[in-house]
């Protein structure tokens, strides 16, 4: 599995090495150590998550202000274009974001640290999308940045107006919301 940094240096891109042939393919999907190494600190996971989603489905800007939440996520089926906001208000990227394609077809996994608000939508016709957590779920600390904020930017790939559900069309804007110190 490679490491890819990417414009936010806490945001990695794993690229697995995929083994196949006539009859399949296998690879390794999640070893700790590497994963570890690639962060640089200890990392445990306490939960995996699993969502199915149709074309434009938009969930996100999610994050959690208290038993904040890293989070590998991947998708098996299908592809989305998943995106990772720097939330951390002392951080040099604050506010800026990274958008990467996430498939079935080519494996990739996303790390996205504590401190980032996180979010997805389907560009296929479905897709199923998996992630790991290093905190519980705690609905009482859950927040949302609104999809669109103009002074974040970003460039979502769609061509038409997103499907929302209703809390995340009450997400609030960067300026509005509560972010980490």
């Amino acid at each position: 599995m490679d490491a890819i940094r990417t414009s936010i240096p806490d945001v990695l891109i794993f690229e697995p090495k995929i083994f196949g042939d006539d009859r399949g393919f296998f690879f390794e999907s999640f070893n700790q150590r590497r994963f570890e190494e690639s962060v640089g600190r200890s990392v445990s996971f306490v939960q995996d998550n699993h969502s199915k989603s149709s074309r434009h489905v938009l969930r996100g800007l999610h994050y959690q202000v208290q038993q904040p939440q890293g989070k590998l996520v991947r998708v098996v089926s299908g592809e989305v274009f998943d995106v990772a906001v720097d939330i951390r208000k002392n951080s040099p990227t604050f506010g800026k974001w990274v958008g990467v394609t996430l498939s079935a077809e080519n494996k990739r996994q996303l790390w996205i640290p504590e401190g980032f608000a996180h979010g997805f939508v389907v560009t296929s016709d479905s897709a199923e999308f998996l992630y790991k957590t290093t905190d519980f779920w705690a609905p009482q600390h859950e927040r949302c940045i609104i999809w669109n904020d103009p002074s974040i930017g970003i460039k979502w790939p769609i061509d038409a107006l997103p499907s929302l559900s209703a809390k995340d069309q009450l997400g609030r804007t960067l300026a509005e919301a509560e972010v980490f110190e």
